[in-house]
């Protein structure tokens, strides 16, 4: 009986100091990194608290005005995931990343946003439809880094578009790569809007 008891004394404090452990290393990720110049800028949000609704800057004076709405799931598709923040930047209408420097001389995409979900994971971003350098190879793109909780930030695919006159000239497996993060478009008064869901990948290690 002596014995049982210790084993399950033993698992106990085992088990409760695993999990003490996990939330310790998983916190570490979630602390905002000290370095300011050189941490990434999903970090740079000036707000106290972030909604799941952001709105890039110069949103109203610019042409081709663009809503991104979607859901945030977990990684098996269904689960709807909280507290995920989706950071996003992009070059203006004529291709041009118009780069700034903040009060501390840090050099950062003016065209930016950030999002956290809620419950329900849903997400909106309202932002207008970027151009690329004339001549360029490149497709018209969002760009996108994810922060989970317990989780170091990471870069996903850039969001595309389905009318982007570059898609016919890529390679068929490109042309797939493409598709999973691809916009369609369809327009609602004066703005275009699009749904795009996203899953978060089971490559990145959870800690929690």
């Amino acid at each position: 009986m002596r014995k049982i008891i210790a084993i399950l004394l033993i698992s106990y404090f085992t088990n409760n100091f695993n999990i003490i452990n996990a939330q310790e290393i998983a916190s570490i990720f979630d602390k905002i990194p000290s370095n300011y110049k050189k941490r990434h800028a999903i970090y740079d949000y000036s707000e106290t608290e972030l909604s799941n609704t952001d709105t890039i800057p110069d949103f109203n004076s610019k042409p081709n005005k663009l809503k991104i709405t979607g859901i945030i799931y977990q990684e098996d598709g269904v689960t709807p995931a909280k507290d995920v923040i989706l950071y996003v930047c992009q070059p203006d209408e004529n291709g041009d990343y118009d780069l700034k420097k903040d009060e501390l001389k840090k050099r950062y995409v003016n065209h930016r946003g950030w999002v956290k979900t809620n419950d329900d994971g849903r997400y909106t971003l309202y932002t207008f439809i970027p151009g690329k350098y004339e001549r360029s190879k490149e497709l018209k793109q969002i760009h996108r880094v994810i922060k989970e909780p317990g989780k170091p930030e990471y870069e996903i695919s850039s969001f595309f578009f389905n009318n982007d006159p570059l898609i016919p000239e890529l390679t068929l497996a490109c042309r797939a790569k493409a598709v999973q993060s691809m916009l369609r478009l369809d327009k609602e008064g004066d703005m275009f809007v699009a749904e795009k869901n996203i899953k978060l990948s089971k490559d990145i290690v959870n800690l929690q």
